[in-house]
């Protein structure tokens, strides 16, 4: 039986255009994604909802920024969206949050993990609002989150680590990957990235018809499927820029979908290559709705 995929939309946020793409022109960047009047870009924090149909497992890619952060503070990284969005759109896929059995984390920066966590409320303690899941993270990735850098340290919620440690239900993947496939199955499979902070984890999953990859900030959002485009948050913009490369290789190769979580417009694409070596997407997706893989 097949697996599918559903994109599950959470808060949004709009953060520098500049620091999005680097080293990349403003007149360039602008074209691709139109800033606001504070030069902010739009950008998504969606995760994705895996169904096994076989197993009836329900696994989540990822839980976006979600709303945990304070009014101040949410304003600072331009957090948009009434309430928690990411639950309100599971629930409009018929999932409750004690339904999902996995939610897998590529990193802990704020802006992909922050929906692990309740709504803002001026007199409650963050909690997690995932009760049952077991959570998957890689081992590196979350040492960085216990012992930041001070380059990235305002990327990470200072509570996240205590809190994924003392639900019993945290579970970290070594290099080898070989636990991350024992715990959700031979269709599950992953990859590590340094170049944006180190240990981030890329979910592959192989259905009956196709692969798709979760790709995390390694590329962010469509205008990034060009090889030369880093972020400015990225730890080492060069070596993104090789990771980048080699999993498109593998994706035109394999003929394998992108899943994105920060492209404003669109959640998935595929990928191609032109007579120059230039990788471009095609076929883009503004929505995933039980998409058989």
């Amino acid at each position: 039986m097949s697996l599918l995929v559903d994109s599950v939309e959470g808060n949004r946020q709009r953060l520098d255009g500049g620091a999005m793409f680097g080293s990349v022109p403003h007149a360039l960047w602008s074209r691709w994604i139109a800033p606001d009047q504070r030069m902010r870009i739009p950008l998504a924090a969606r995760g994705f909802l895996i169904r096994d149909q076989a197993s009836q497992r329900l696994t989540l890619l990822e839980a976006g920024i979600g709303a945990f952060f304070e009014p101040k503070l949410a304003d600072r990284y331009g957090v948009d969206g009434e309430g928690h969005v990411l639950l309100a759109s599971l629930e409009a896929l018929g999932v409750a949050p004690e339904d999902i059995d996995f939610v897998v984390l590529s990193h802990l920066h704020f802006d992909h993990a922050g929906g692990l966590l309740a709504a803002y409320s001026a007199n409650r303690r963050p909690e997690l609002v995932f009760h049952r899941a077991q959570f998957i993270v890689g081992k590196r990735a979350f040492e960085r989150a216990e012992n930041p850098h001070p380059r990235d340290r305002a990327s990470f919620i200072p509570e996240l680590p205590g809190l994924l440690r003392d639900s019993g239900r945290l579970r970290l993947i070594d290099d080898d990957g070989q636990s991350f496939r024992e715990l959700l199955g031979d269709r599950f499979s992953c990859r590590f990235s340094d170049g944006h902070t180190p240990g981030m984890l890329l979910t592959e999953v192989r259905g009956d018809a196709r692969k798709v990859v979760f790709c995390g900030d390694v590329i962010p959002g469509l205008p990034w499927v060009h090889v030369p485009v880093a972020m400015g948050y990225d730890r080492f913009p060069e070596r993104v820029i090789d990771e980048k490369r080699a999993l498109l290789e593998q994706c035109v190769s394999e003929h394998t979908m992108l899943l994105v979580t920060h492209d404003p417009t669109h959640v998935a694409c595929d990928v191609a290559c032109d007579e120059r070596g230039r990788y471009r997407p095609i076929e883009p997706r503004t929505a995933l709705r039980s998409f058989a893989i």
